[in-house]
């Protein structure tokens, strides 16, 4: 059981992120979600449901200066998990030559650089053994790409792994690190073509990320806990 522990989860406003804090909840956690500024949403009405044990944080990861003001009102705040879920993608078939750069920097700046904006500036609000993850995708192995297709998803997630990497050298320590690979869910941005619903998909990344609580270093795993080829 969850009792007592908390989790951070950034990006809670819909799909895997909403999902993801209600299965906490579920679980006896309390949790921190974040939304970005907008009218009152799904996460908002969960919160109303668990009076005291969902807060809501409002951040947009690629604001630098909005992740300085969320890691200020969260001094001296810990947490068992700092999950971060935002992301977006581009249309499946675009290719690199024919993606505009705005749409490259969007995705990229987004899923690589914005995530690990936030892991570096609140990975101290972790307690020591505590766990560290971000979503990641099974279409960021570079071993596995044997199809092409979502190729700047598939480069910015390739390059969230090698800076989770990075950031695992640099920051050796006790803490669990993962990059969860979801599968192809029905979500806004997986679409309704995907092979499998939110409500499969986000117990067993829940049930991954509790087993793998203690066991220091990165991992790089798909939902039910297997490990990915980089």
């Amino acid at each position: 059981m969850g009792i007592n522990r908390a989790a951070l989860i950034v990006g809670a406003s819909r799909g895997l992120g909403l999902a993801l804090a209600q299965e906490f909840l579920q679980r006896g956690w309390n949790v921190v979600g974040t939304v970005r500024q907008g009218k009152p949403g799904k996460l908002h009405d969960l919160a109303k449901s668990c009076p005291g044990r969902l807060e809501i944080e409002y951040l947009d990861i690629t604001s630098p200066e909005q992740i300085e003001d969320c890691k200020e009102r969260l001094r001296g705040r810990t947490f068992d998990l700092l999950f971060v879920n935002a992301g977006v993608t581009n249309p499946r078939y675009e290719t690199i030559g024919e993606v505009s750069t705005d749409a490259f920097v969007r995705v990229m700046v987004t899923n690589a650089l914005s995530t690990m904006r936030v892991v570096e500036q609140l990975a101290d609000n972790v307690r020591p053994k505590g766990t560290i993850g971000v979503m990641s995708s099974g279409q960021g192995s570079v071993a596995n790409n044997e199809t092409g297709e979502f190729e700047v998803y598939r480069a910015s997630k390739a390059a969230l792994n090698m800076l989770m990497r990075s950031f695992a050298a640099r920051r050796a320590n006790d803490r669990t690190l993962l990059l969860i690979a979801p599968g192809w869910v029905q979500t806004d941005m997986g679409g309704p073509e995907a092979k499998f619903t939110i409500e499969e998909v986000v117990p067993r990344i829940v049930d991954t990320i509790i087993a793998q609580e203690g066991k220091k270093g990165l991992h790089y795993l798909d939902r039910f806990g297997k490990p990915i080829r980089w």
